[in-house]
């Protein structure tokens, strides 16, 4: 069984007031993660891709950063996590799902003792039998958006 799952990452929003350099970057390109192997008798195993990060930088306001997918016709599961966090506070890992409202990702950024930091960005994609395969479904083809805001 072969799943495939797209991530794309190519919105990135920021709300903040135009600055020189980009208040938050995106790096490592448009990602795939394609589910192949399961164990006999069981479900298919996750994949789990770290080749993004996350780089933003330090605001006038204590900030956060929040997510959100656009996937139309999504089958599977997509999944985030920050790690490395340590300007801010990373939330639980976060469940992609199409048309979800923006949610906390990393809250309470100090506007001081920092210019610029970088974490990764931890994506699990998983499948069940039953929600069938990339063949049978499509791939999912997910554009996650990071948006940071100044509280």
């Amino acid at each position: 069984m072969a799943i495939s799952l797209g991530v794309l990452l190519l919105a990135i929003v920021c709300s903040a007031a135009e600055m020189k350099a980009q208040p938050i970057d995106v790096r490592g390109g448009n990602q795939t993660l394609n589910i192949t192997t399961g164990s006999p008798g069981s479900e298919p195993l996750p994949v789990v891709n770290t080749a993004s990060t996350l780089r933003y930088r330090r605001q006038a306001a204590i900030s956060k950063i929040t997510v959100r997918t656009t996937c139309p016709s999504q089958s599977f599961t997509l999944k985030v996590l920050g790690t490395g966090v340590t300007r801010g506070v990373a939330a639980p890992e976060v469940t992609l799902v199409n048309g979800m409202l923006d949610t906390d990702f990393i809250t309470n950024i100090p506007n001081a003792g920092f210019t610029v930091t970088t974490i990764t960005l931890r994506y699990t994609a998983s499948a069940t039998f039953a929600q069938g395969n990339s063949a049978e479904q499509g791939n999912d083809v997910h554009t996650v958006t990071y948006t940071l805001l100044v509280l």
